[in-house]
């Protein structure tokens, strides 16, 4: 018996502008929308947004790795500072940081998913090739100031494609291509690993890096949960984010939210504590202050909705509000918001807040900018599935109705 209980039916927003201090907030994934230009057999026949995933069989993510290191600057600090020495320990860095995500319970997502990790002396192994590869001796554009590391995802809008000798997708929302790039070129910035960080407290603990990088490579997008592995802030320097993995628990470094997130994204059907479920809509108290264009918004969209423990007060889970699908799409700007995962036997409080503190909506992007596609962004897009995604609204208090 799910004992769920929902405290938020609907949270009716009034739109006026005010400073609110930076709650916690959800997981979110990045969106694709299937190109249904293609036969049904191709696309699945609708329009409505998949998450990017990897496919979860049995050696399903192969990931290779650059021993190219730079030395000029020198980025990369360990504590055996000998040839093999150091590429074992960076590499027993990759190993750890893998298994922090497939140790969570309750998901498909499991050790053997990931192929055996692969060493490569390619100079720039990352490119758009088909093999998910990392890189600490690539310099990028993307490495603008203030970038530590980022993942480059490639994902498929349809079945049949296949980037180089890379595996053909079966299924939209297939990742092909996920490249991990650590910045090689700033000379204030230095990497070590957790042998080497009580001695480089300058440096970044390139574990947590590592870790965060690998939920993008799965998927995820941005979280706005300072305690997630997913907030897109890296911890300050000398330290590391949460808890460090341990024998007795794998994935002691992620929340809640990321380990809810995690089982969103990849479930498993014989999971049978994680099922529970709240969901509902975000709906303004002055209809006339939804934006007029694009058209058909009719409840508030991108704000967050958290569900809190009632018991521990600890963020569970949440999510980025505002919008449903239902075959053949497209996406609705309704104000909706759903929750998926939770524990049952457990009751919640729910709050929905606006992204306007420390995580602004530009940091979610993905999660939000891909539910739709349309004749301006793809020629010959069919207009019964076409649409347009509003703005983020930013500006909204709420308050709460009573709900079944």
């Amino acid at each position: 018996m799910i004992r769920i209980r929902k405290l938020a039916g609907q949270l009716f927003a009034c739109l006026y502008a005010v400073f609110l201090a930076p709650f916690a907030c959800g997981y979110s994934f990045d969106q694709v929308v299937p190109d249904v230009r293609q036969a049904a057999s191709l696309s699945g026949g609708s329009a409505c947004p998949v998450p990017a995933h990897q496919l979860s069989a049995a050696g399903s993510i192969a990931e290779q790795w650059s021993t190219v290191l730079n030395s000029d600057p020198v980025t990369i600090i360990t504590q055996n500072q000998t040839a093999a020495g150091q590429l074992a320990e960076i590499e027993a860095v990759i190993q750890q940081s893998i298994a922090v995500w497939t140790g969570v319970s309750g998901t498909t997502l499991l050790p053997a998913t990931f192929g055996a990790v692969t060493r490569t002396t390619t100079q720039n192994a990352c490119a758009a090739d088909g093999i998910n590869s990392i890189c600490f001796d690539q310099a990028d554009l993307a490495f603008t100031p203030g970038v530590l590391a980022f993942t480059r995802i490639v994902t498929a809008d349809r079945a049949g494609l296949q980037l180089a000798n890379g595996p053909i997708s079966t299924q939209p929302g297939q990742i092909l291509d996920a490249d991990i790039y650590f910045n090689p070129s700033d000379s204030t910035v230095i990497f070590a690993t957790p042998q080497a960080l009580p001695a480089t407290p300058k440096a970044y603990d390139m574990e947590s890096l590592m870790i965060h990088e690998f939920g993008h490579l799965l998927g995820f997008s941005h979280s706005a949960v300072w305690r997630a592995m997913m907030f897109p802030f890296a911890p300050a320097p000398g330290t590391f984010t949460g808890t460090r993995p341990s024998a007795q628990q794998l994935d002691a470094p992620l929340s809640d939210d990321d380990r809810t997130g995690l089982r969103v994204l990849y479930t498993d059907p014989t999971d049978t504590l994680h099922t529970g479920t709240i969901q509902g809509r975000i709906l303004p108290a002055n209809t006339l202050s939804l934006p007029a264009t694009p058209p058909g918004v009719t409840g508030i969209f991108g704000a967050q909705v958290v569900a809190v423990d009632s018991a521990s007060g600890a963020v569970i889970a949440a999510t980025i509000g505002g919008w449903s699908c239902s075959a053949p799409g497209p996406a609705q700007f309704d104000g909706t918001y759903e929750i998926g995962r939770l524990a049952v036997g457990a009751s919640y409080v729910v709050y929905a807040e606006p992204l306007n503190g420390v995580v602004s909506p530009a940091q979610i992007t993905p999660a939000t900018t891909g539910l739709c596609r349309n004749t301006t962004t793809d020629p010959g897009w069919p207009q019964l599935q076409a649409c347009t995604v509003p703005a983020v609204d930013v500006s909204f208090t709420t308050r709460t109705l009573p709900g079944p």
